[in-house]
Order: C-alpha cells, then sequence, then structure tokens
C-alpha cells in the first residue's frame, strides 16, 4: 500500500485513541482482499483480560485433536481452583463472572462444548477455569506453541488474584491475536474442522459495541473482547457482504475511570472499515 495512505491510517488511530483518552493503543489487521497486513504498535504487550480465551479455546481444540477428550465430553462444574502463584485455593466470584448459566450448573456437568460457548460467547470465568484445569495450562501452552502462536502468554487461570499479586498474567499483543484469528479463518488451528468450530463459536459473540458495531449492519463479525479496569480489546473477524474478510485486532489501555472505551474501539473499527473499503477498490 502507498506510505501516505497507511500514514493517514496511523495519523486518524492515534487521534481516535488520544481524544478519547487512551493510556496505550494497539491495531493490527490483516485484509484477505489485498492480502497485506499493517500494525501500529503490534508487538506492545498488553494484559490480556477475556481475549486470552480464545488462545485457551485453541488449547481445548488441541485437546480434541489429539482424541484426549471430546466436544461431548462431559465435565463436573465446581468452583474451586488452584493458584499457579502457590498452590492456595480461589474461586470465581460469581458476582464478577459474566455468565449465570454455568454458575447454576455447579454439583451437575456440563459439554466442552457448552463450556467453549460460554467461555467464548457471555465471557465465562468459571467456564474458563474449567477448561484450563481440563485440559491442563501446560498441554494448553504446548498446543499454542504446536501451530505457531506467539504474542500470546497463556499463564494462568482468570481471578487467579494471588498469581496477579505476583505479576502472573495472561498477555497478548495485537500482531499476536492477529495471528490467532488467522489460524482459524484459514483452516490451521490444528484442522479445518477444528478451525471451523472455534469460528461458529467466535460467531456468537454477544458483546457487539467494539468492533462489530464500527461496520455496516450487513457485514458479519466473529469477535472475543476483553475487559478490566484498566484495558479494554476487541478481537476478530469481519466479514463485509462485497469483498473478502479481514481479521482486526484493537487493543488499549485506559485510567480505571475513563470512560469512551468502547466507542474509541468502534471509531478505530470504522477507520479501518473505510480504509480497506477504499484499498479494495482501487
Amino acid at each position: 500500500m502507498p506510505a501516505d495512505d497507511l500514514d493517514g491510517l496511523q495519523e486518524q488511530v492515534t487521534e481516535i485513541a488520544e481524544g478519547a483518552g487512551a493510556r496505550a493503543l494497539a491495531v493490527a489487521w490483516y485484509d484477505y482482499e489485498t492480502r497485506t497486513a499493517w500494525s501500529l504498535h503490534g508487538g506492545r504487550w498488553f494484559h490480556a483480560a477475556s481475549t486470552i480465551k480464545v488462545p485457551v479455546l485453541l488449547g481445548v481444540m488441541g485437546a480434541v485433536a489429539r482424541g484426549e477428550v471430546t466436544l461431548d465430553s462431559r465435565v463436573h462444574v465446581r468452583n474451586r481452583f488452584i493458584s499457579v502463584a502457590d498452590r492456595s485455593p480461589f474461586r470465581v466470584d460469581s458476582g464478577r463472572d459474566a455468565n449465570s448459566v454455568v454458575q447454576g450448573a455447579i454439583g451437575r456437568t456440563m459439554r466442552i462444548e457448552e463450556l467453549a460457548f460460554h467461555m467464548i460467547c457471555t465471557s465465562s470465568n468459571l467456564a474458563t477455569n474449567l477448561l484450563i484445569d481440563l485440559v491442563g495450562l501446560k498441554a494448553m501452552q504446548d498446543s499454542l506453541k504446536e501451530i505457531g502462536v506467539a504474542g500470546v502468554e497463556l499463564r494462568r487461570g482468570v481471578e487467579d488474584e494471588r498469581a496477579f499479586e505476583e505479576g502472573i498474567n495472561n498477555r497478548v499483543t495485537a500482531d499476536g491475536l492477529r495471528d490467532v484469528l488467522r489460524l482459524i479463518e484459514e483452516g490451521r488451528a490444528f484442522s479445518v474442522e477444528a478451525s471451523a468450530k472455534a469460528l461458529e463459536i467466535l460467531h456468537e459473540q454477544e458483546f457487539r459495541s467494539g468492533i462489530p458495531a464500527g461496520v455496516p449492519g450487513d457485514a458479519r463479525v466473529a469477535n472475543k473482547t476483553g475487559e478490566i479496569s484498566t484495558v479494554a480489546h476487541d478481537a476478530g473477524i469481519v466479514y463485509p457482504v462485497d469483498r473478502l474478510p479481514y481479521v482486526l485486532v484493537v487493543l488499549t489501555e485506559w485510567s480505571p475511570k475513563d470512560g469512551g472505551r468502547h466507542e474509541a474501539i468502534a471509531r478505530v473499527s470504522r477507520a479501518v472499515y473505510q480504509h480497506l473499503a477504499r484499498r479494495g477498490e482501487s
């Protein structure tokens, strides 16, 4: 792409971030229409928040591909986990979890596919930790290495406060998450079937105020959001009706009380969509 065209996009994205008061922003995309990639601060590390659930989903698919479990395998639902920091027990705070269905199933069993759905689509922390415990953190890390994932650090379950205090956190880069989503879109996440199932789950995402809000209503988006007190992210694959899809990742960092996070991500999404639409026409 012409340098001045990308310079204009960089300037626009930077102005959006500065105008909204973001402390940091990173953007990365890959466009299947023009076969081009671009990133701004794509190698900067951010606290992953719930975007780490996409790599966890791939870890589950890796276990399925190895024949260790099936998506129909049943898991006992309980709320007790062991910290990676000091082996102390901890629980997921039901008041902080975004999903009541998995919380309501405590003491019973759920299928792996159900847990994966709730982990991604309603961002259930309890489902996430159950899947990490089932497959094993080391096995998930090995699965990500096996398919060449870089720019992603899966180091613990969610709400492991003791690990957080010790500085043991899940981290991602915009470039890393972009490449994870490319593996899924291109059918390279262990198998075509595993990739298709991961994509199917991502398409059911219920949180739509970031990337999806910045594209036309007739465009489909398969995405995963993530937000805590100081970060707000969205990572997805956008399927416009009149062109090939593109992968987009927007990572942002804020002061704890800053508002306007989702609007800023949506504005970046709109800027990228308009930029790529112009490039596809040229």
